[in-house]
C-alpha cells in the first residue's frame, strides 16, 4: 500500500469511531396521581418557587423525586405564563364599547347600594364629642 492509501483508510475508520454513542433513553412520561396533583396544585397557589428544603418535604409527602418536583413546577409556572397572556390577548379583543357599558352598570349598582358612601363608623372617636 502507499502511504496515501494508508492514510486514507485510517481516516476513514476514525470517522467510524467516532460516531456519537447513542443518547440516553429517555425516562417515560410520569404520570401523577390525582391526590399529587392536587396537593401541587395547592402548593403553587401560593408559592410559585420553591426552596431546597421546601421541595424536599414534598417530593418525600408525596412520593416523588427531586427532579420531577422542580420539573412540575416549570411546567406549571409556563402554564400560567401562557394562560396569563392568552386572558390578556382576550380582554384586548372584547369590544370596548361593551365592557365600558359593563363598568358603567357595576359603577351604578354599587352606589345604588351605598356601599362608596361615607359613613362614620359606630362607636368612632368622632362619636363621644
Amino acid at each position: 500500500m502507499v502511504r496515501g492509501e494508508v492514510r486514507e483508510q485510517a481516516n476513514h475508520l476514525n470517522l467510524f469511531n467516532n460516531r456519537q454513542q447513542p443518547k440516553k433513553k429517555r425516562k417515560s412520561r410520569t404520570a401523577f396521581t390525582n391526590q399529587q396533583i392536587f396537593e401541587l396544585e395547592k402548593r403553587f397557589l401560593y408559592q410559585k418557587y420553591l426552596s431546597p428544603a421546601d421541595r424536599d418535604e414534598i417530593a418525600a409527602q408525596l412520593g416523588l423525586s427531586n427532579a420531577q418536583v422542580i420539573t412540575w413546577f416549570q411546567n406549571r409556572r409556563a402554564k400560567l405564563k401562557r394562560d396569563m397572556e392568552e386572558l390578556k390577548k382576550d380582554v384586548q379583543t372584547v369590544n370596548p364599547l361593551l365592557v365600558a357599558q359593563h363598568h358603567k352598570t357595576f359603577l351604578e349598582n354599587v352606589q345604588d347600594l351605598g356601599i362608596l358612601k361615607k359613613r362614620p363608623l359606630p362607636n368612632s372617636i368622632d362619636d363621644k364629642s
